[in-house]
């Protein structure tokens, strides 16, 4: 039997110190120890699909809470079925004893793992869809105030309309046009277009 544990931050910004110290003091090996600093969205992640490949039947596993696992309801139930009962792995959830395989493998205590593991799982998810109607309502109320989203504008060149209109009478191409103001074709073109819309609608 071999220990491992898997660890997860969501952005390369975000400190892993406190799942890895927890994870020393259990003393899993460093080398059984697998961090992914990615979204737990799915479970397309590089080191998680790794360490899935190297365990093996009675080996056990250590996470620190279960949304370390994943975010998605439904996945994150395939995932813990994927790693209990093909792959024969036991789990240890440390924020919460109760997801803990290796105690009551008897059929009530497997049943209460499950039902646990369903509502965690679902208040994962529940919390990151609330999360996201935080930040999409907050968006939302910015722009009704007027704040401006991405980057602004570049102001363009000074001899911009001179060129288009030179353009336009067909004095230059295209081509011509664009290296005279210092921008690709296909930007000189939509920008020409953008503000022929805006002036025929003034």
């Amino acid at each position: 039997m071999k220990t491992y544990a898997y660890v997860r931050v969501s952005t390369a910004e975000q400190n892993e110190d406190r799942q890895m110290a927890a994870m020393a003091r259990l003393q899993v090996p460093r080398e059984n120890i697998f961090l992914d600093k990615q979204s737990g969205k799915d479970f397309l992640r590089p080191n998680y699909r790794r360490m899935v490949r190297k365990l093996r039947r009675d080996d056990l596993l250590y996470i620190k809470s279960i949304d370390r696992l994943g975010r998605n309801y439904s996945d994150i139930i395939e995932q813990w079925r994927v790693l209990t009962k093909d792959k024969g792995v036991d789990i240890c959830v440390l924020d919460m004893p109760l997801l803990d395989t290796r105690r009551d493998k008897d059929l009530l205590g497997s049943f209460l793992s499950d039902v646990v593991l369903q509502i965690l799982s679902f208040v994962a998810q529940n919390e990151r869809e609330l999360i996201r109607a935080r930040q999409a309502e907050g968006i939302a109320a910015a722009k009704a105030r007027g704040v401006k989203f991405g980057r602004p504008p570049r102001p363009l060149p000074e001899n911009f309309h001179r060129v288009r209109l030179a353009w336009r009478e067909r004095k230059l191409s295209l081509h011509q046009a664009a290296q005279a103001c210092g921008m690709p074709d296909s930007t000189f073109y939509s920008t020409a277009l953008r503000l022929e819309a805006q002036e025929r609608g003034a």
